[in-house]
């Protein structure tokens, strides 16, 4: 009787990820080529960061109250870091007149948009309008989120789960979206992809972008999750809410290139350097 041969497990499609790119400056080699959305939430304790992510952004897009914060964070300080603000949107209800006032009056060029939906939220109004702008090109434009975590508890879970709602797509046909909380970046890896995250470009060493602290969170429903890079790598390990959960984990010196494989949608999050 001839012996069976086991099957090989097909390979999973690969995504690629390059968070770092985020964070530094532009240059010829990888231009920026995201959009920068800013929500309600107050940013004084991390504008030194916020705007080096504005700066590489190529479209600033504040979801109605959020514009509060930027006018609070530089222009009521004669700051004009955050003047070249495109859009701000939402049904207004939030925005102080100082500050829709400040962005409407030239040298700025701000679009104020009314949108009323009282079945979507501002952040999804924002969303909407910034996919709106790329669809047109054949690969949709990849958003940072800033505010998106921090703050009251249900606000921060409403958000996670409106990353569930945008990143449908397994492909990221729409683009990426990352959660930028200040001390962290999060973003989501879909299932039955091999991701691929660039962590670092060399050593580890004061040009690293993020510390050392990675979670891989199944928020939505228990996973398997296989890892490559991580101190405490795994294979086919579930991990699910009430049981084992993959915190607190830590990039290797070495690592330059983060593997993680799931069978469902995980949260990947990992903690930035101090700057």
């Amino acid at each position: 009787m001839a012996a069976c041969i086991p099957q090989q497990k097909k390979a999973s499609p690969i995504i690629e990820w390059n968070p770092t790119d985020i964070f530094r400056p532009p240059s010829s080699n990888a231009p920026p080529d995201y959009a920068l959305l800013i929500l309600n939430q107050p940013i004084h304790n991390h504008v030194g960061m916020i705007k080096r992510l504005w700066n590489n952004a190529i479209f600033h897009i504040a979801a109605d109250g959020a514009a509060n914060c930027l006018h609070d964070a530089a222009g009521i300080h004669s700051d004009p870091s955050f003047d070249d603000l495109d859009v701000i949107i939402g049904d207004l209800d939030s925005i102080s007149q100082v500050a829709r006032t400040y962005y409407e009056t030239p040298p700025r060029r701000t679009n104020v948009i009314y949108y009323r939906d009282d079945y979507s939220t501002d952040f999804a109004k924002a969303v909407e309008h910034t996919r709106a702008k790329y669809r047109p090109s054949l690969k949709g434009k990849d958003i940072v989120v800033v505010g998106s975590l921090g703050g009251r508890v249900d606000h921060g879970i409403s958000q996670l789960h409106h990353l569930y709602l945008f990143q449908r797509d397994p492909d990221y046909n729409e683009g990426k979206m990352y959660f930028f909380s200040g001390e962290s970046l999060t973003f989501m890896l879909k299932a039955g992809r091999k991701h691929v995250i660039r962590v670092r470009d060399g050593p580890a060493g004061e040009k690293d972008v993020f510390a050392k602290w990675v979670g891989i969170l199944p928020m939505k429903e228990p996973s398997y999750i296989t890892t490559k890079g991580l101190e405490w790598d795994v294979t086919d390990w579930p991990t699910e809410f009430g049981g084992q959960m993959s915190t607190s984990n830590h990039i290797l010196p070495e690592t330059q290139v983060i593997e993680v494989e799931a069978t469902k949608d995980v949260l990947f999050t990992m903690s930035l350097r101090e700057n």
